[in-house]
């Protein structure tokens, strides 16, 4: 496919995931939710609508082109595509679901089958440039931000997703003085038996540093999906991170900005990383190097912009607060290896190959 083409798809799966975000903030915003019928959801079906239109009207050009079959589907388009009928079931089932048993109102709104097989499939669906961009021959090692523009929106809304149905685990749903009040609480002064290990942590800073984990692997991971396959131009972590950042701010009313906009700093300085050290699948090194300082850095303006804002530094937990951005960097580095254990050698694209391709 074209670039354009990538970017409408890219463009409309905007509207989809938007109207999804517009969903969650209701569900946590508002108590009384009692039909399937609702504002949020005509956004969010009707962001399906357009792009699962799109998506079949690319393929419905090559049929009245003479391609017939799997050969009228463009590259990276076919998973998209079947992916369109089923998310029209799940929604189906969605709707009979809440007409039978009510809207769900806790944590079990986020493993109901009926969701779970929407958030599936609609990743599918909005992945769509992404996969397109991975085989298209004129992308190249070192893509420009424009061209590569698709692929990261589509990518970054995946996430979104997926930090979605984590929310039980997402760092950055605190608020600056939520984080600092929780790595301030003392530790629990009762006697503990021998032998049981060291004093449990107050209620609070556990919890914290548990999503901070949580949150580090999903929101590092794609960006080291990426890094190996292509050199990222400049500003690609500062547009995945700001796209990311805003289920989190949706999801809370944008109550938490500080933090949110402490990942947006976050990308800004990941992207640096990236043009310092020129991470890559044949520079292994320098991808693990990138995947530890970039979750390091990440995480410790987490903690210094909740500091700051949040009334100073915590004070009575200082391994959690200091060591917390630590184990992000290890759990960075960790990923890293799992993702590039060996030096990959990009394989070009033989001409012939291309230019059929791009015919």
């Amino acid at each position: 496919m074209s670039p354009r083409t990538d970017l409408v798809t890219a463009l409309l799966g905007i509207w989809f995931g938007a109207g999804l975000m517009i969903d969650a903030w209701a569900h946590s915003n508002l108590t009384e939710l009692e039909t399937f019928f609702t504002p949020w959801h005509a956004v969010f079906y009707s962001g399906f609508a357009v792009v699962s239109g799109w998506i079949v009207w690319q393929v419905w050009r090559n049929v009245r082109a003479g391609r017939q079959g799997l050969a009228a589907v463009p590259t990276g388009y076919l998973a998209g595509l079947v992916a369109i009928p089923a998310f029209a079931a799940f929604g189906l089932a969605d709707m009979m679901w809440h007409t039978i048993l009510g809207i769900e109102t806790t944590i079990d709104i986020f493993f109901s089958p009926s969701h779970l097989g929407l958030v599936v499939t609609m990743m599918l669906i909005i992945t769509t440039p992404l996969r397109s961009a991975w085989n298209a021959p004129d992308v190249g090692a070192r893509p420009s931000l424009g061209r590569l523009l698709p692929a990261l929106v589509g990518l970054a809304f995946a996430t979104t997703l997926v930090s979605l149905f984590l929310s039980y685990g997402d760092a950055l749903q605190y608020r600056p003085q939520a984080i600092v009040q929780a790595f301030s609480l003392a530790q629990d002064s009762g006697a503990v038996p021998r032998g049981a290990g060291p004093r449990p942590v107050a209620v609070g800073a556990d919890r914290v540093a548990v999503t901070m984990v949580v949150s580090n692997v999903v929101m590092l991971s794609p960006v080291l999906f990426l890094v190996r396959r292509w050199l990222l131009p400049f500003g690609s972590v500062t547009v995945m991170y700001t796209i990311m950042a805003l289920m989190p701010g949706a999801q809370t009313a944008f109550r938490n900005l500080p933090i949110l906009l402490s990942f947006v700093a976050a990308g800004f300085v990941s992207d640096l990383l990236i043009r310092r050290l020129r991470p890559s699948g044949e520079r292994r090194a320098a991808y693990w190097t990138f995947a530890g300082l970039s979750a390091l850095a990440t995480w410790s303006l987490y903690i210094g912009v909740a500091s700051a804002i949040g009334g100073g530094l915590p004070t009575v937990v200082p391994e959690l607060w200091t060591g917390a951005p630590v184990v992000a960097g290890l759990i960075g580095l960790a990923l890293g290896a799992l993702l590039l254990p060996n030096a990959v050698t990009a394989e070009p694209v033989p001409h012939g190959v291309a230019v059929a391709e791009c015919a």
